[in-house]
């Protein structure tokens, strides 16, 4: 899973960067910091695994990964090329959703491009270049169609009048993602690779008060635009996060009990959390005495393509799938108690995956 984390500058998205993966890219207080789009690969923060690494007791764990790009900080007429804006757009594309990370604290440190804070203004600046950046990416392609479909090419005549009928809603402020199409037309649009038609993340940036004390009005507002767009959603401070990175494993969830943050979550934690259900995306589980994986699968997942995600002999040679749910198991408080009780079950190739579910798969090739 690749998030990529946009806003415009000094909305805190390196610092958040930094902390969530110790990533080193350069933070300042003011624009354009980061000139190329740093990357990492983030262990998910998960609980489960450290009952499991109880079960199977181990020699090695591998967690579930996400990979995050934190893109330099886009501006007002990003789209014409203002501020590098076209180079930080192309970087957009390789990602599969946006974590639109959006300043809801005030600093006297780090100056605020627009002068001062106000999420759904801010919010609405770099929607807007992603529209616009999409319209000139679509009047591009209208082009080519169109000399195309005067050589009498029919699909493109169909490609024309499809591109006119998105640009015409995106022109009006339409995601292109919340553009009612059938079947056929929304995969050649996503085939177009628009920016809008990509999921988005709300992430507010709020203060450290606003973690445990009473709701932030501030966040609250982006919280709002995210349900009205049907997006997701996820608040955190990225100076606690800094701050939490710093601390030894074992005393971060004091640390952040203490401040009061909800279920003594990290930030990270939320932001994969909103991600996760975001993407329709879910975590299973392999174990034995060598290794003990997390792995991510879409929802819907069917078992042996779940297997081939382990080796690509397990989905070849496919047989079946021995499983059993994390709360079965927790509850049951180990396999062989789960085999006494009936609850590892034998299942086919038709099996869709489900989040929590601890696997064995059986395979012959």
């Amino acid at each position: 899973m690749k998030l990529g984390l946009v806003g415009l500058p000094n909305a805190g998205k390196s610092t958040l960067f930094n902390a969530v993966s110790r990533g080193g890219a350069l933070t300042a207080a003011y624009p354009f910091t980061t000139i190329e789009p740093n990357q990492a690969r983030v262990a998910v923060p998960d609980a489960r695994l450290d009952f499991l690494k109880a079960v199977y007791s181990p020699e090695r764990v591998v967690p579930a990964s996400l990979e995050l790009w934190d893109i330099a900080g886009l501006c007002r007429g990003a789209s014409r090329g203002e501020g590098l804006g076209n180079k930080f757009l192309s970087h957009i594309r390789e990602v599969d959703a946006i974590a639109h990370v959006v300043r809801c604290f005030d600093s006297g440190d780090a100056a605020h491009p627009e002068g001062g804070v106000d999420p759904a203004r801010d919010a609405g600046i770099v929607n807007t270049e992603l529209l616009l950046a999409d319209l000139e990416t679509l009047s591009r392609r209208a082009e080519r169609a169109a000399r195309a479909a005067k050589a009498g090419e029919k699909s493109a005549a169909r490609e024309l009048r499809l591109i006119e009928r998105v640009s015409e809603a995106l022109d009006g402020g339409v995601f292109a993602r919340a553009i009612p199409l059938e079947a056929e037309d929304a995969e050649a649009v996503r085939a177009m690779n628009l920016l809008t038609s990509k999921k988005t993340l709300y992430v507010a940036n709020a203060s450290e008060s606003s973690l445990g004390g009473a709701p932030d009005p501030r966040a609250e507002e982006l919280k709002g635009l995210a349900a009205r767009e049907g997006a997701g959603f996820a608040l955190v401070s990225a100076r606690i996060e800094e701050e939490l990175i710093e601390l030894p494993e074992a005393e971060r969830a004091e640390f952040l009990r203490e401040l009061g943050a909800a279920g003594a979550e990290s930030g990270l934690s939320r932001l994969v959390g909103a991600g996760y259900g975001l993407l329709g995306r879910i975590r299973f589980y392999t174990g034995n005495a060598s290794e003990l994986h997390a792995w991510t699968a879409e929802e819907g997942t069917k078992a042996p393509r779940a297997a081939g995600k382990v080796h690509s002999d397990f989905e070849r040679g496919f047989i079946r799938a021995d499983v059993v749910s994390y709360g079965d198991l927790r509850r049951a408080g180990s396999l062989a108690a789960c085999r006494e009780r009936g609850l590892i079950r034998s299942e086919g190739r038709e099996y869709a995956m489900r989040d929590g579910d601890v696997a064995q798969f059986k395979f012959n090739v």
